[in-house]
């Protein structure tokens, strides 16, 4: 069976917010309540997809939207794209620099595979969303994390990102608002990290899938700031639209002289080799788009509650802190006894599961620079689910300080 050994690519493969839930299903094992922080779904929580988004998957299935649909995505949800960008982001696109994606998720591969040649770097936020870690060393490059400072609400470090773009450097992500530490950029900041791309000549990747999760400051798409400098978008349906499971997202390419045709070109490649996404859902996503949008502002508004609650208990923890999010669904706290009296962050989250039965992801998962010695968790529970969580973090603490 020697010649069954998997790819070494393979064996790397990393992705926290999951690779921490067979520990869970072990302690779940022996009857313990699992508060399953971990994973960024709402729709496991009170949250639901619209009424009117479900009803447009059955008549569609039931009118016979059943058949494989073209390769970059149906010509009347890339169109609804464009409209949604330039109505809520002010992002000029046209459909045709559209890519439908199953989920965000295939969308990040699929550049990722496009960019990067065996030693070429990408510079990402740290902490940043693992698979652009995972994909950018799947694909034989070198994924480098600018820091991002937590005490100034994880705003990015310019002069940090400065010192680390190289020749070697193919594309600078930004991920606003940001996962995991629920990060709001500030225009200003965006701006100077555009102008650094454009100084030496490579594109932005954004990913923008929380911009419309935003509690009170107002969210500013990199692709309105970008001037000339190419950018390549990345977004999808999961999170406002309540649409997880059904993987539905886009890429798009922003650039005022065309630089990036050759990118989409290829990208679309990659986009015929794999069919297709899922064609009624599709049409499920033009729905979501131009149908009501109430939803979001109660989805919204439900999370900045919660958001705020478990900032301020954690911070009333003898031993955390935590930056204050301003966006998305996540607290990124600081764990301060991280390296004394746990060795490591996933020491952590593992006594933590098995004491408590709480479950958070271990913060070096999403960069062992400047994740390290934190967590992260979801406020997507009801506040008295969440109160619950924080009451045995709480006494966790308070027992092994």
């Amino acid at each position: 069976m020697t010649k069954a050994k998997p790819t070494e690519r393979v064996q790397t493969i990393e992705y926290a917010i999951r690779d921490v839930i067979p520990y869970a299903k072990q302690v779940a094992k022996t009857g313990k309540k699992i508060y399953y922080l971990n994973i960024g779904d709402p729709n496991a929580f009170d949250f639901d997809t619209p009424p009117h988004i479900k009803q447009a998957l059955i008549r569609a299935v039931e009118e016979g939207a059943n058949l494989y649909s073209a390769s970059e995505g149906l010509p009347e949800l890339r169109e609804a794209i464009s409209q949604k960008e330039k109505r809520v982001n002010g992002v000029e696109v046209s459909a045709e620099d559209v890519i439908v994606t199953s989920g965000i998720s295939e969308g990040i591969m699929m550049v990722m595979a496009a960019l990067i040649e065996s030693g070429d770097e990408i510079l990402l936020p740290g902490p940043t969303y693992p698979p652009y870690i995972s994909y950018a060393r799947f694909f034989g490059g070198k994924p480098i994390t600018y820091e991002t400072v937590e005490e100034e609400g994880w705003q990015p470090n310019i002069d940090d990102l400065r010192k680390k773009i190289s020749l070697k450097t193919r594309a600078i992500v930004i991920i606003n608002p940001n996962n995991p530490c629920g990060a709001l950029y500030e225009g200003k900041m965006i701006k100077e990290i555009v102008d650094l791309a454009g100084e030496n000549d490579v594109p932005v990747l954004s990913d923008e899938i929380y911009d419309q999760l935003v509690f009170q400051k107002r969210f500013v798409s990199t692709a309105q700031l970008a001037g000339d400098v190419p950018v390549i978008g990345l977004n999808g349906f999961s999170k406002a639209y309540l649409m997880t499971g059904w993987r539905l997202g886009y890429v798009y390419f922003h650039s005022r002289k065309g630089e990036l045709q050759e990118m989409r070109d290829c990208i679309e490649k990659e986009a015929r080799i794999r069919l297709c996404a899922n064609t009624p859902v599709q049409k499920a996503g033009v729905a979501a788009l131009n149908g009501p949008q109430e939803h979001i502002k109660t989805t919204v508004e439900k999370l900045r509650q919660r958001s705020h609650f478990a900032w301020k208990r954690l911070n009333g923890i003898e031993g955390i802190s935590c930056a204050k999010p301003e966006a998305a669904f996540y607290v990124f706290p600081k764990i301060h006894e991280v390296g004394r009296k746990w060795k490591t962050d996933m020491e952590f989250v593992l006594d933590l599961l098995r004491e408590t039965g709480v479950l958070f992801v271990h913060g070096s998962g999403f960069d062992p620079v400047y994740g390290a010695g934190h967590v992260r968790g979801v406020v997507l529970p009801p506040i008295e689910i969440l109160e619950k969580a924080f009451d045995e973090i709480e006494g966790f603490m308070k027992k092994h300080m």
